[in-house]
């Protein structure tokens, strides 16, 4: 399975040395774009959402834990409501703004 590391644009990071280990190990590094505190933010919420609300057990396999994380994400976009989103999900607004509506259930 291909490994990501996401990271912002930390000099220990971008270092040279830190990217040959990573390479070393057949791990593809990803960065934000340019300084844009936003998107690394962004990332860390949702691997906080991840924990705090999703994963509760240690996962035996990666197949395991994979598993454990489509669900989250299918459940955090489809059927967990949002305060910020006026208490719909992320895919409800998706489809409004897309001008697509789902069927009724």
């Amino acid at each position: 399975h291909p490994l990501i590391h996401h990271s912002d644009r930390g000099l220990q990071y971008c270092s040279g040395c830190y990217q040959s280990v990573l390479r070393k190990h057949r791990i593809t590094p990803s960065m934000t774009d340019g300084y844009d505190c936003y998107q690394n933010a962004l990332a860390e919420r949702i691997n906080g959402i991840l924990k705090q609300e999703f994963l509760f057990h240690r996962c035996k396999t990666f197949e395991d834990l994979r598993q454990l994380v489509k669900e989250a994400i299918q459940t955090y976009n489809t059927m967990r409501p949002h305060f910020a989103l006026a208490m719909q999900t992320p895919e409800q607004v998706h489809q409004k703004a897309s001008g697509r509506y789902p069927l009724a259930p």
